[in-house]
């Protein structure tokens, strides 16, 4: 028998709606100010209610934050989704391509919450792990999927060398939480992929090329991208 469908009352309808407009102004506020300056207090004001009433639908700045980044990884993780999906499951590379381009379009679009994101910790606030590890990790396993398929399917190229034990056990732990088949060295490999794409995509948001460095930015970062491939074995 299936679960009953929990109808919504106005009141929770209503309290929903209001927890979604404070954090359409947080992203507001972000992208003005910046992560260490969010203040509740002036979302309240943006809101038209008092400080103490919004504090009844969120509990402090941090809870701001955390529903910040929830938000965020949630949105980036289905432009990641949509485009992986978009491409045949044995289009290996072009899922792996498809899956940067987007983490990359999704950034530049939004620098203030990709800054949330993956640049300098906020100062004073430590984000709840149980909250906010599952929707971070989306990428990162996506990726890490893509490659055990390739595995699987046996395009990825054969690694070339074992790794280190205290390496060894921490992608094992990673290989059994995830249920990969694909090898130490080139799951290690992957994990290199991963950091460099984020890499190269916090160069760019950051500005950190410099004004007058690699004008022809797109071709730059598909030519890291099919380097990047080859690092991780895809043919």
């Amino acid at each position: 028998m299936a679960d009953p469908v929990k109808i919504q009352t106005p009141r929770e309808q209503a309290r929903i709606r209001t927890v979604e407009q404070i954090i359409r102004l947080g992203r507001e506020h972000l992208a003005l100010h910046g992560a260490a300056a969010l203040s509740l207090r002036a979302v309240a004001r943006e809101l038209g209610v008092v400080s103490s009433a919004v504090y009844r639908y969120v509990e402090s700045r941090d809870e701001l934050l955390t529903l910040l980044l929830i938000d965020a990884y949630g949105e980036l993780g289905d432009a990641a989704d949509a485009a992986v999906e978009s491409l045949p499951a044995g289009d290996h590379w072009g899922r792996f391509a498809a899956l940067a381009r987007a983490v990359r379009k999704w950034a530049l679009a939004e620098p203030a919450r990709y800054a949330l994101l993956f640049g300098s910790p906020v100062p004073g606030y430590q984000a709840p792990a149980e909250r906010t590890t599952g929707p971070g990790t989306r990428v990162v396993i996506s990726l890490m999927r893509i490659l055990d398929a390739a595995y699987r399917a046996g395009k990825l190229a054969p690694p070339d060398a074992a790794v280190v034990p205290a390496l060894a056990a921490d992608l094992e732990a990673i290989r059994t939480e995830l249920d990969l088949a694909v090898p130490d060295a080139l799951l290690a490999r992957g994990a290199l992929a991963w950091t460099s794409v984020f890499g190269a995509i916090s160069f760019e948001v950051f500005g950190q090329y410099g004004a007058d460095t690699f004008s022809a930015r797109d071709e730059l970062f598909e030519h890291h991208l099919r380097i990047l491939a080859g690092v991780a074995g895809l043919e």
